[in-house]
This record gives structure tokens, sequence and C-alpha cells, in this order.
């Protein structure tokens, strides 16, 4: 899968700039649009300059599409490896931007792409929590990899919110779909703390309470 995880400066052209945009914003936007009560708070928090990494709850297959949409920002994304085993699905990660990360054991070109990435006009998207959670509290594993991208490209990280996504709607505007965007978290020196202030952020966002016993895991979690 190294193939997949090594993206170069040069992979992050105008062509998946465009292509990413065109599948978020026209077609999934659409949807979103159309099948949801879909509103974005906090756009204000957005930096208008400097580079920072995307860190949401993920609770649905729908979040990286919608973040892209929502942000209105060229995001990329790590994804598990099994995306890109099958042709049309490895073709969208592909265009899109994504790049592939092995849970087990994460490949010295997997970090290297998203070191990468801050060379580039996108931004690097990182779902901590990794699995999808819709429960009604922030999962307790969460990984350390967000973070630790934060202290070595000294970029900060924007908490993002994902409210509603889970629901598959039958007809149009009948489900709620909020994403709510805190405030940059700045970088510094002690990933637990930037952790722990993504967690109260989200915590506070969502509505969803924390479990008091974090357990800071030192993966790194993509797309799955």
């Amino acid at each position: 899968m190294s193939a997949f995880s090594k993206r170069d400066v040069k992979f992050y052209n105008k062509f998946r700039t465009f292509f990413q945009w065109l599948t978020c914003n026209i077609f999934f936007g659409a949807y979103i649009k159309l099948m949801y009560n879909y509103k974005v708070e906090g756009k204000e928090n957005i930096p208008d300059e400097d580079k920072f990494i995307v860190a949401a709850n993920h609770i649905s297959g729908r979040d990286p599409f919608l973040l892209p949409f929502a942000l209105d920002l060229p995001i990329a994304f790590m994804a598990k490896e099994e995306l890109f085993e099958k042709f049309f699905s490895r073709l969208l990660m592909d265009f899109c931007g994504a790049f592939a990360v092995r849970r087990d054991k994460v490949e010295v070109s997997t970090i290297k792409t998203a070191l990468n990435i801050k060379n580039t006009k996108w931004m690097l998207g990182l779902f901590p929590q990794g699995t999808r959670d819709s429960g009604d509290r922030i999962e307790k594993k969460i990984s350390k990899g967000f973070a630790s991208f934060a202290k070595a490209t000294k970029t900060g990280i924007l908490p993002v919110a994902i409210i509603g996504a889970d629901e598959k709607p039958k007809w149009p505007f009948s489900s709620n779909l909020t994403i709510k965007i805190g405030k940059l978290i700045p970088y510094s020196d002690n990933i637990d703390d930037m952790m722990q202030q993504w967690c109260d952020v989200i915590s506070d966002l969502t509505g969803k309470r924390i479990c008091t016993r974090i357990v800071f895991i030192t993966g790194i979690r993509g797309i799955e």
C-alpha cells in the first residue's frame, strides 16, 4: 500500500483540487442541501491565511466529503488502506486527494505525506476517533497522531463538530445536519494538552460528554 500512502507536493495539483471541489461541493453538496436542514456555524473561526489541521469527530461515511463542502477548502484525508483495494473506491480516494494509512503499522511514507501537505494549498484532515462513533459520548480512545502532526508542522488544530450526519433521511429536509467550527487550538510542544483541548471543544460543540478516563493512544487513524 506504500504506492497510495506516498504523495508528494505535485500530487495535490489543480486537477485534484477541482475534482474534490466538484465531488464535494456540487454533487455531494446538492444532496446535502436537498435532504437535510443544513447549516454551518462558526465559519468566522476559519483562519484566513494560516495553515491548520482539520480535526473532526467521526460519525458517518459522509464526513470526509462533508468537511470540504462545509469549510469550502481542499482537505487531504488519511484513509484506511482497505479503501484502496477496490478499483472504484481507489479511484475516488485518489482523485479526491486521500492517502492510505496502515492502522497496525504506520509507514514512513504516510507520515511524510502528512508533513508534505503543509507545503500545498490543501489542509490535512484527520479524525482523532478513527472508527465511526455516533454514541452519546466521545470515544475514550483518541489517537495521538493529529496532535503529533500539529507539533511537527507547527500548525494549529481546527476543531470541527459534525452533528446529524449519521441520520439517513428518507425525504427532503427530513433531518437536521449541523457543522460547528470551533476556535483554532494553537500548536504547542505539549501533545496531551492539545488533545485534551480538542476533546473539550468537541464535547462542548456536540453536547456529548467525554469519559473522564480518556486513554490517549499512539496510533494514527484515517477515514473508515
